[in-house]
């Protein structure tokens, strides 16, 4: 019983050796030398200071920067430890009114016409709540209010959308995209930022 025992500590000793430190250390190192901007969380730095990740949609309010997609993560939105969509079905009146209003505080942020279509990604929050990206379109219909906040001509403000649209993965896996938080990034490195 005893050799039995002796055994069992030493698989079990070695699995966790093998298992619990040895694979996930050589995974880590696989990554960081593969991907490491990615596997260290796609940290944006200015100086020694982290000010974002390219991976969490920040809450961008001013004229002068494009707004995100709305966020259900959180009171104030974009909180990555209250992840999580709002769970209102297509039939809730809640979700109804909230799009709505949203619809509406689009239009009259951007001037744009009364009845004039919005994107939906404008209006619905993500599954995570944490979504970085926009829709192309969206960024566009916001390009003509950033330009005018910033003091530059709409082409300016399209051009760099269009060099900043993501393409699909492999050309098939999803929808061309653009990212709020490298966006507005390239907007401060190409045109200053504001200091209020």
């Amino acid at each position: 019983m005893l050799k039995e025992i002796k055994k069992s500590v030493i698989i079990l000793g070695a699995t966790t050796l093998l298992c619990g430190l040895a694979y996930p250390s050589l995974i880590t190192l696989a990554a960081n030398t593969a991907f490491g901007y990615a596997a260290e969380g796609s940290i944006v730095y200015n100086g020694a200071t982290p000010i974002a990740s390219t991976l969490i949609g920040q809450n961008f309010s001013k004229a002068e920067y494009f707004h995100p997609r709305p966020s259900a993560a959180g009171e104030k939105g974009y909180d990555g430890t209250a992840s999580g969509g709002s769970n209102l079905g297509y039939t809730s009146q809640k979700l109804y009114d909230s799009v709505k209003e949203r619809a509406a505080k689009y239009r009259e942020t951007n001037a744009l016409e009364a009845d004039e279509k919005v994107p939906m990604d404008a209006v619905t929050a993500s599954a995570s709540g944490l979504d970085p990206h926009i829709s192309p379109q969206n960024a566009i219909l916001q390009a003509k209010r950033v330009a005018k906040a910033r003091g530059v001509e709409p082409s300016a403000i399209q051009k760099i959308i269009k060099e900043s649209a993501e393409s699909r993965v492999f050309g098939i896996i999803g929808e061309e995209k653009v990212n709020v938080v490298k966006l507005n990034l390239r907007l401060d490195k190409e045109f200053g930022r504001d200091k209020n």
